[in-house]
């Protein structure tokens, strides 16, 4: 029979009997046996078919051994009871020879290898745990298995009913409008013909008049340099750019504009501005977050490469395709190779639970964060809804959850975490084609080699004699042992035989073995149904089937779909995501929900107007954000109007700009800035690269990893700030930072007390406060020019008459207190103007954009 072929023992099943294999460093044997057995095994299953059982054979399974299964097994081991202990079905052919997390029940035509003869005879597992059964009964197992365990039993699916019915499903295409593609609408007319520069004005006008409103006057010159330095870049305008702009708009104001405008998109700090918008989207981090908060040194490869792509305006369909099957897509370079290898660490860089005992579950909640991440930065839906049932309000059946899935189930993720005593699911990464010129880390010499391959011998020789004197030994001190040893062996892999780091990325590739997920009852790995086809939402899609090419994950045809200009959202949510960032608020305003929950856009004919855009414009961000600013709706002053707020008090029409507060990032460099002491130089690496493998929390390099540590660790831009889940740095996470561990399509704005109190006291701001006044003191005039300097420097606008006024009756206050208390006069005005230049920065108008 062709069931004797199967001797090779598989990993740990987790997904397999659930949705497919689960990687368990400490449980599974090689990846290359790994994935010819469970090839095996798959292609086994589809011969079952085929297979005949003879009469004497079916008499014998159905007198000897299905009575013992339904009585002693099924309790706790099939469909029927709910039940799936360790993973394992025993009520189907495929479940027997599948088995659960410690492998095969069955290897048919070797009784003695069989793991479920060994559980009858209580060796190591017992079956059934609280009674052994009888001598004759194992051995008729063993004479069963032994015949190649002939079964004519099938699985039995328990495939719930779903709500939403392809009716529902083709209904919501037609009536819903964000599942219809964009189209370009008509021009409107306006009364106002002369107010309009530009198609976006006209739309914007066309919903004033007829809600009755009129916009309020263009922004003053210097207010409109201050708002497009900190939208493009992210920094304060210097008191040059103020000067020069303002010559400029004195004779043709549109074109030093665009000049500007131009000037900015074509600066560095343009990809760190817009890298950062991206990565709250993508969630990055360079820790695992959870309990066991372990560090991911190589994540920065990532925010590296998403800032280059918003330089280099890389059409953002090629950067959605790079992200989800770089690995797959064709290179004509090595260099084009390496930025699509790193690009993949988008599905890499998630949370991991590394205490999760069950194997199964870990790659279940892996595969469902990395399904809840696509589908939100890509698409604005949450599908991962659908994993427990149908999704409660839109037309998503959960089938189409697990279709998704199956892909990712098909998809080796390397997030690179190294084998700890509380790492129960350790990773590798992946090799690039090309070496780091310069290491991050340091560079090992052959004796350190040699003294940590000694260490490694030895303290395995502990680990041995503690095994063999296991009564007489300290667990804890056991414990250590063994994490130390697994810690210098994860070293020595990350290095070359001549010490040097390895060029290594987070990121995924596809698996030798693709499989369709199975769906499980109530998102339980222990309640599998049947298998469903890899595919897309359906709700999304033009009603075919998917076509994966045989053998592949799915990921290139995933890629391709979203990234497709016929997909109705792609473009609708980048353009949100762009408006959003230079408004304050998006045309939908709920980002990441573009369900029948979420809200439905403000002004609908320029959302599809600006997405059919950027599509024809070659999904060029750059183009995008280059027309948005241009327009007259944006560079409208935020000036109150008391008739208009009365009837659109959220200015949702935009009849005004919105006051917005500047973010975290942007806050911490303009405080940089203004200091004189920013370094705009983009850092090698990252502070936790060079710390290399640790956890969050230890103190092993004679300090604990945690917020304090990482705090201002350089005067580099905020974006090159180590991003550890759980251990912010506070000037980061007291302004309303992204939650790194979510998707984040928008950040909060709070004014709070702790943050009054930061810039109060802090010494990072106390010291920037202090270099800024250095600054204004090393150059020639008086204190009232110094002033003006300190206005233009903090505010980028000119100081008026009475803020110079009272800012002099300031210090004059402050020198005759301080001759109180008998300081020196160069004393009291060094802290007169350092105290100034720190008030500066804590007040409300440096921390907004109007």
């Amino acid at each position: 029979m062709r069931s004797t072929r199967i001797a090779t023992v598989i990993t740990t099943l987790g997904w397999l009997v659930a949705l497919g294999p689960a990687a368990n460093a400490e449980e599974t044997a090689n990846a290359e046996e790994t994935a010819k057995a469970e090839e095996t095994a798959k292609a086994e299953e589809t011969a079952n078919a085929e297979d005949t059982i003879s009469g004497e054979d079916l008499e014998f399974f159905e007198s000897k051994i299905r009575p013992v299964l339904v009585e002693q097994c099924y309790q706790c081991h099939s469909i029927e009871s709910g039940k799936t202990k360790g993973g394992l079905l025993l009520d189907s052919r495929a479940g027997v020879r599948q088995g659960g997390e410690s492998g095969p029940a069955i290897s048919p035509g070797e009784p003695s290898k069989s793991l479920l003869v060994r559980a009858l005879r209580h060796k190591g597992i017992k079956m059934p745990p609280r009674r052994k059964l009888s001598e004759d009964v194992v051995a008729d197992f063993e004479s069963w298995i032994e015949i190649g365990a002939p079964d004519p039993r099938v699985t039995k699916w328990q495939k719930p009913n779903s709500t939403v019915t392809p009716e529902d499903i083709a209904k919501a295409k037609k009536s819903f409008w964000a599942y219809q593609e964009p189209k370009t609408p008509a021009r409107p007319s306006v009364s106002a013909k002369s107010w309009p520069k530009s198609e976006i004005d006209l739309h914007i006008l066309a919903a004033l008049e007829e809600q009755k409103l009129k916009p309020v006057e263009d922004a003053d010159i210097a207010t409109l340099l201050r708002r497009l330095h900190f939208d493009l870049t992210g920094l304060p305008p210097r008191p040059r750019d103020l000067r020069d702009f303002v010559e400029a708009a004195q004779e043709d104001r549109d074109a030093a504009v665009k000049a500007k405008v131009d000037e900015l998109l074509a600066m560095p700090q343009f990809g760190e501005r817009w890298g950062r918008h991206w990565l709250d989207v993508a969630r990055y981090a360079e820790s695992t977050g959870k309990s066991v908060n372990v560090t991911y040194p190589h994540a920065w490869r990532y925010r590296d490469y998403v800032i280059d792509s918003f330089n280099d305006d890389t059409p953002f369909d090629q950067f959605i395709r790079e992200q989800i099957a770089g690995d797959l897509l064709d290179a004509k370079t090595d260099t084009e190779r390496q930025e699509n290898l790193i690009a993949t660490g988008f599905l890499a860089l998630g949370t991991k639970s590394l205490v999760e005992r069950n194997p199964r579950q870990f790659r279940a909640d892996l595969i469902d964060e990395q399904i809840d991440t696509t589908t939100q930065a890509f698409l604005g839906v949450t599908v991962s809804c659908a994993r427990c049932h149908d999704h409660k309000f839109d037309p998503i059946p959960t089938t189409d959850y697990y279709a998704l899935a199956g892909i990712f189930l098909s998809t080796d993720t390397f997030y690179g975490t190294v084998r700890a005593t509380q790492n129960r699911h350790s990773s590798d990464l992946i090799t690039l084609p090309i070496e780091d010129k310069t290491p991050v880390s340091r560079i090992y010499s052959e004796d350190d080699l040699d003294d940590m391959r000694r260490q490694v011998r030895e303290l395995r020789r502990d680990l041995f004699e503690s095994r063999r004197n296991r009564g007489r030994t300290n667990q804890q001190s056991l414990l250590r042992t063994r994490a130390r040893a697994w810690q210098i062996e994860g070293r020595i892999e990350s290095l070359d035989e001549n010490g040097v780091p390895r060029t290594l990325a987070m990121g995924v590739r596809d698996a030798s073995v693709t499989l369709d997920a199975k769906l499980l009852l109530r998102g339980d790995v222990e309640k599998p149904t049947e298998p469903i086809p890899r595919g897309f939402v359906q709700v999304l899609s033009n009603g075919k089937p998917a076509k994966i090419a045989k053998g592949t994950s799915g990921r290139r045809e995933l890629a391709s779909w979203l990234s497709s200009s016929e997909n109705p959202l792609t473009a609708r949510v980048l353009v949100n995501r762009v408006w959003l960032h230079l408004f304050g608020e998006g045309l939908v305003s709920t980002p990441n929900n573009w369900s029948v929950t979420g809200q439905a856009p403000s002004h609908p004919e320029l959302l599809d107007l600006l997405a059919v855009r950027f599509m024809k414009k070659r999904w060029s961000v750059k183009s995008l954000i280059r027309e948005i600013v241009l327009s007259r709706t944006y560079q409208l002053s935020s000036r109150f109007d008391r008739a208009s707020y009365e009837i659109d008090p959220d200015n949702r029409y935009l009849w005004r700009a919105n006051q917005r507060p500047v973010d975290a990032e942007a806050l911490r460099d303009a405080i940089l800035a203004v200091g004189g002491s920013i370094d705009l130089r983009r850092p090698l690496g990252s502070p936790i690269a060079r710390i290399g493998d640790s956890r969050i929390g230890d103190s092993r390099i004679g300090r604990r990893l945690d917020a304090s540590f990482f705090e201002n660790v350089n005067d580099s831009r905020s974006i090159y700030l180590p991003i550890a889940r759980g251990a912010l740095p506070r000037s980061l996470a007291l302004f309303d930072f992204a939650d790194p561990s979510l998707t984040s399509a928008r950040r909060d704005a709070s004014n709070s007390p702790l943050q009054a109190l930061y810039l109060m006291n802090n010494t990072f701001v106390v010291r920037q406060a202090g270099l800024f006044a250095r600054r204004l003191t090393a150059q020639p005039g008086k204190l009232e020019d110094r002033i003006r300097r300190a206005f233009v420097t903090a505010y980028g606008r000119r100081a008026t008459p009475d803020e110079i006024q009272s800012c002099l009756r300031f210090f004059d206050r402050f020198v005759a207190e301080a001759e109180k208390k008998e300081w020196t006069r160069e004393k009291a005005h060094r802290l007169a103007m350092t105290s100034f230049c720190q008030s500066l920065i804590a007040s409300a108008e440096f921390r907004s954009l109007h």
